[in-house]
């Protein structure tokens, strides 16, 4: 055999036998890499630091009220977007500010009684969740009120602060299309839909603040004044 030619193929051989084995180690680094899980976010709402407004225009003037959140918590799955959890609102917490009115509203309107809670179950976030980054997400879920599941799709804006990340919401409710007695009179007349406003703050726990940027923080609700 000429041994230039030997020596020619023993070069090409091992050059395939190194090319081989970079191709072999990129497959097996890209797999892992895939394979990486991705760490959900839990969110937990503290009833201390959220708040729920309520807001009804009427004939005569426009009433504001609020309610209590009972409890709240609920985990999302970056990879998939999909969501888990509730949130539950004391219904029978709702206040206005006048008495007679308030008790109406518990008794006829909402029969409390009966129903006494508001339960809002994400399903869906649609789009990136970037809780560094201040902008609307949307969430898809289904709220029940009186007893009976709506689908509704809300936008939650992140704001994001020094150590905290505050969510505020802002949605319609009608509550007569849905079941609810109308609480006009002959002369005092309401409008058929309530406003709700929900401002909640939740402040990443130490260990989430060493996940990467590739993983998303767990987090845990705090007080507001420790966010500040």
């Amino acid at each position: 055999m000429n041994p230039i030619c030997s020596h020619h193929n023993r070069v090409r051989l091992r050059r395939l036998s190194a090319f081989s084995c970079l191709v072999v180690l990129l497959t097996l680094s890209a797999t892992v890499f895939a394979q990486k899980p991705v760490v959900p976010i839990d969110i937990n709402l503290d009833p201390a630091t959220t708040s729920i407004h309520w807001t009804l225009n009427t004939t005569v003037h426009t009433v504001h009220g609020t309610f209590k959140l009972k409890s709240g918590s609920f985990r999302i799955d970056p990879a998939t977007g999909n969501a888990d959890g509730q949130i539950v609102i004391d219904a029978n917490s709702g206040e206005s500010g006048d008495s007679a009115r308030d008790h109406r509203m518990n008794s006829v309107v909402l029969n409390t009684p009966q129903y006494p809670t508001i339960t809002f179950k994400p399903a869906h976030v649609v789009g990136k969740v970037d809780l560094a980054a201040a902008g609307p997400v949307t969430v898809d879920g289904v709220l029940n009120l009186h007893g009976q599941d709506h689908p509704m799709q809300i936008t939650v804006n992140l704001h994001p602060q020094a150590a905290a990340v505050a969510l505020a919401t802002h949605f319609m409710v009608p509550f007569v299309a849905w079941g609810l007695k109308d609480p006009s009179t002959f002369i005092f007349r309401v409008d058929k839909q309530v406003a709700l406003d929900i401002d909640a703050t939740i402040v990443p726990d130490a260990s989430s603040r060493a996940v990467s940027s590739v993983a998303r923080p767990i987090l845990r609700s705090s007080e507001i004044k420790s966010a500040r």
